[in-house]
């Protein structure tokens, strides 16, 4: 359901100095919202202050090549006491939040969430939330335009491909009519696809090519070939010299195995603990997700458990697989 922004214009209009922050693992639609905000916030006379919770992945350096935009947050978080109110941008939960949502929770400031994800906990504040979008950057630049600003050609070049990455380069069921009427506003607007697809898609690192090479070896599959999983290891990092952003896209390969409904990524962290993303094509994997501390979009969801990767594993197959017999 589309959103009434005015109360969220309000917010902005009525603070000076705020902190933009989305989820660990920064994907290209929460870092496309974050970047396109702060331009159109700078142009209202505002102090914003783009802020991530984990490492920028290197895929997305170019954004920021001298890193003087994006700011990593580490606690106790002292830099950012002088914000004066949060947005919260393509996550609505807790656990995406990492330790910037200890501090949060800690706060008083004031804060707003941007979301289209459905799974969404109370953060507090205002909730701007529209599962229909297709993706937060269609939600930024809806809020950019309900502040009066138009655009510039750098807010519509991350706002295209906050959309475009979104709906896999306008390849997903979530990818409208609507959905290239404004890429093609955008456009028009100074967006750059070539260069920006170019940037995101062949220019990858021989490490992270390494890294796909071993995700791809282990690819199996599970209940007569419509579960698809592989998996990611610390020591894989070594072993290939990427880095944990260098597994971004790795769901692709077993969800594109013909046959596969359920397609499974599972990734070990610093401390044992396991990362999964959930893809499908029919099944509502957002619930499948939530049951392990998780959520998302009905065929693209993500969950991280605190518990080893081979019991993890073998708990999510036994769920996907139980998923598809009750649909």
């Amino acid at each position: 359901m589309p959103v009434d922004w005015s109360p969220l214009v309000d917010f902005l209009r009525r603070h000076d100095r705020p902190l933009l922050m989305t989820h660990i693992r920064p994907d290209a639609d929460g870092l496309g919202s974050q970047l396109a905000l702060r331009a159109a916030l700078l142009t209202l006379g505002k102090k914003p202050r783009v802020v991530i919770a984990s490492k920028l992945p290197p895929r997305y350096e170019f954004l920021d090549p001298g890193r003087r935009l994006v700011e990593e947050f580490r606690l106790p978080g002292e830099p950012f006491r002088d914000c004066d109110c949060v947005v919260v941008l393509d996550t609505g939960t807790w656990n995406q939040l990492g330790d910037f949502g200890d501090y949060l929770k800690a706060s008083p400031v004031p804060r707003a969430v941007v979301d289209h994800h459905r799974t969404q906990d109370d953060l507090g504040g205002l909730q701007c939330v529209d599962i229909s979008a297709e993706s937060t950057g269609r939600l930024a630049h809806e809020i950019i335009r309900s502040l009066g600003v138009s655009p510039s050609p750098e807010m519509a070049n991350d706002l295209f491909m906050a959309v475009a990455t979104d709906t896999g380069w306008f390849r997903h069921p979530n990818a409208t009519p609507a959905t290239f009427a404004l890429a093609a506003e955008l456009v028009a607007a100074g967006a750059k696809p070539s260069d920006l697809y170019e940037k995101l898609y062949e220019a990858a690192s021989l490490a992270r090519m390494k890294l796909t090479g071993v995700a791809i070896d282990r690819l199996r599959l599970r209940a007569s070939g419509r579960v698809a999983y592989t998996e990611i290891l610390m020591t894989d990092y070594a072993a290939t010299g990427a880095v944990p952003g260098d597994t971004e896209d790795l769901i692709s390969y077993p969800r594109s195995i013909d046959g596969v409904d359920v397609a499974l990524t599972f990734i070990e962290q610093p401390g044992g603990g396991t990362k999964i993303s959930f893809r499908s094509r029919a099944v509502d994997v957002s619930k499948l997700a939530e049951r392990f501390g998780g959520g998302g979009h009905k065929l693209a969801s993500g969950a991280r458990v605190d518990r080893p990767l081979p019991a993890v594993r073998d708990e999510v197959l036994a769920a996907a697989e139980a998923a598809l017999v009750t649909g």
